[in-house]
């Protein structure tokens, strides 16, 4: 068994102590959340209510910089390419961590190797919305429609490799559908627009981006993704409800820093961003939105996390044919 040098024990205790002091003194200057979608999706929804309070925190501000395009692939580079050392955070979810990997071929880096997961920060359930032309108010009036129409109607997404898009597929798969798919640019805010402007006709979505619409009648919402209904949308039936049980689904959202951060910047965001979440006034506006506050024990729960659900979802995307080279 080989024994350290006196000079390779001071180099590496020098190291340790670096690290501890530049965790304690961390951060001093304000620090960059990267969001791979456009404003208006349920990334840009969770991260404006979260990072002034996480800025509170941690004593820095969060500016928070939209970095849409390629399904969030072009944010999420980015994010897994900054410097290591805290002042660039990303927020994730279950598209960009978990699903892009089986779908994009040749996706450039490895959200599970290039990040270092935190936390959980939401959860949000998908509804099935219409734009209100379609002469339908149920899932089962939709369902009949688009079996008396086979290819005619068409449903968005806000992007090919999302999980609205992966929920839309096994819904056709399991009421055995032929709808034409319509993917749009830079996340669920474009696609709703396009929606509200009568280019497409259904689709899933977040909660978050839709449900203001829903409320002022400009949207139908004919089922929820969650296990029961929710107090926003007393009278909006579950898929469960609608005959489809296996339509229960959350879109996550998580905070990540590049892999190679120090352990001590890593710790004091989990703490920072744990007590964020705690805040009484986050959970009201998130549960304002549909969105549920949702955290994790330990960064490395949060890490056993992501991986369950890039195998789960890694195998419906390849199940549904839906890769891109």
């Amino acid at each position: 068994m080989s024994k350290l040098t006196p000079t390779a024990l001071a180099a590496l205790v020098l190291v340790l102590f670096s690290a501890l002091a530049f965790g304690q003194s961390y951060p001093n200057r304000p620090v960059k959340m990267i969001v791979p979608f456009a404003p208006g999706g349920a990334s840009d929804f969770v991260a404006r209510i979260i990072a002034p309070k996480l800025g509170d925190t941690l004593g820095q501000p969060i500016v928070i910089e939209n970095r849409p395009g390629a399904s969030g692939n072009i944010g999420m580079d980015a994010a897994a390419k900054a410097a290591a050392d805290g002042y660039t955070v990303y927020l994730g979810n279950i598209g960009t961590i978990a699903i892009n990997p089986a779908i994009f071929q040749n996706l450039s880096i490895n959200p599970q190797k290039d990040f270092i997961a935190i936390t959980l920060v939401a959860g949000v359930p998908s509804v099935l919305i219409a734009n209100p032309s379609v002469p339908a108010n149920t899932v089962a009036e939709l369902v009949a429609l688009a079996k008396s129409k086979p290819g005619e109607l068409n449903f968005a997404s806000p992007g090919s490799s999302t999980l609205n898009r992966l929920e839309m597929e096994r819904f056709m798969k399991l009421a055995n559908l032929n709808i034409v798919h319509i993917p749009y640019k830079g996340g669920a805010g474009p696609a709703v627009t396009g929606m509200l402007g009568g280019e497409t006709q259904i689709m899933f979505v977040t909660l978050s981006s839709a449900i203001s619409f829903i409320q002022a009648g400009r949207l139908k919402a004919l089922g929820l993704s969650t296990s029961k209904r929710i107090e926003a949308l007393p009278q909006v039936p579950t898929m469960i409800e609608a005959g489809y049980p296996d339509m229960v689904s959350s879109s996550w959202q998580g905070v990540f820093v590049p892999a190679g951060t120090p352990r001590p910047i890593v710790d004091k965001l989990h703490a920072a961003l744990l007590a964020t979440m705690d805040s009484p006034e986050i959970k009201q506006r998130f549960a304002g939105g549909g969105v549920d506050v949702v955290t994790s024990r330990t960064p490395e729960d949060f890490a056993s996390f992501v991986a369950a659900e890039t195998l789960r979802w890694g195998k419906v995307a390849r199940e549904s044919g839906a890769t891109i080279d």
